[in-house]
């Protein structure tokens, strides 16, 4: 064994990063193909790399010939035969040096989105519960609802509470950009200061910022308006704009102020005032780099 390990190369710091860069890429690779139509293909590859290795160790003369003659032209098979994969494998490394600037480009889009979908919810008197979370994880009570791990979006939460759906009952929990999952059950908040007027919706949404340091946005069902809660306190009567201008300093990021319409109640406001029209995507897109705002948190 001491003269195996004494015919070895000494290992340098070069070596190691050599070997982890492969490993790496190794294992990046098995994550991509796994679940794909790339896997069988990967192994019939493999079987035919087994084929040839145990011709040219038998001295099988056909398939040593095959094996000459297509080897010239293997790499540019797989080339064609993985074209989708790596060109997925390309774009995910790609997106992994620029996730920092991505990531937040998506997180500021996607709670517009909510935004947008409170102001929805307020016109048409929607109940609706939206859970962010932030520090504490949520997982307990993402996995007492309907796991779903869908990008976040204005369609997806209209959706979710829409009164006929079988999923508008109960919190949608956000992580990131994403909805973990619907229907979910959270804690009803005990606190005794708490007004009589608040239902079970807002108790929920009361609670699970007690126990955690998530944001929850409700919107009352009864007269359409969005109260935004954290640390345990609800800020009630808030506006589109409001609201907006309270993720983002929850959130840590300045978003400058944007003309949005007031909720309406009614055909006859639209109207007799053609300026409250429902907001749009558009309306909302506007957004400036993050900034070193960091306001205080209510507790």
């Amino acid at each position: 064994m001491t003269e195996i390990l004494g015919r070895l190369p000494p290992l340098s710091l070069m070596s190691v990063i050599d070997i982890l860069l492969v490993a790496v890429l190794i294992y990046q690779f098995l994550v991509l193909i796994r679940g794909t139509r790339a896997a069988p293909m990967l192994v019939g590859v493999g079987v035919l790399a087994l084929i040839f290795w145990l011709g040219q160790l038998g001295e099988l003369r056909t398939i040593n010939w095959i094996r000459i003659t297509l080897l010239p032209y293997a790499i540019f098979a797989l080339i064609v035969v993985f074209q989708a994969e790596i060109r997925h494998l390309l774009a995910k490394l790609g997106r992994g040096f620029v996730f920092a600037r991505s990531s937040q480009s998506a997180a500021a889009e996607a709670y517009d989105d909510i935004v947008l979908a409170a102001n929805l919810f307020s016109q048409n008197q929607t109940g609706a519960l939206i859970v962010i979370e932030r520090e504490i994880g949520l997982r307990t009570h993402i996995e007492s609802g309907v796991p779903l791990d869908a990008r976040l979006s204005y369609d997806l939460l209209a959706t979710i509470f829409r009164p006929s759906a079988p999923l508008h009952d109960g919190a949608v929990i956000v992580q990131k950009d994403r909805v973990a999952a619907a229907a979910c059950f959270l804690p009803l908040s005990m606190n005794p200061v708490i007004s009589n007027q608040l239902g079970t919706r807002h108790r929920a949404a009361i609670g699970i910022t007690e126990e955690t340091d998530a944001i929850a946005v409700v919107v009352s069902e009864e007269t359409g308006a969005i109260s935004l809660t954290v640390g345990g306190k609800i800020e009630r009567d808030l506006t589109a704009e409001e609201l907006r201008q309270r993720l983002s300093q929850l959130l840590h990021r300045y978003v400058p102020a944007t003309a949005l319409p007031t909720p309406m109640t009614n055909g006859a406001e639209l109207e007799a005032n053609p300026a409250a029209a429902p907001i749009s995507r558009n309306a909302l897109s506007s957004k400036s780099p993050e900034s070193g705002f960091n306001p205080e948190v209510e507790h």
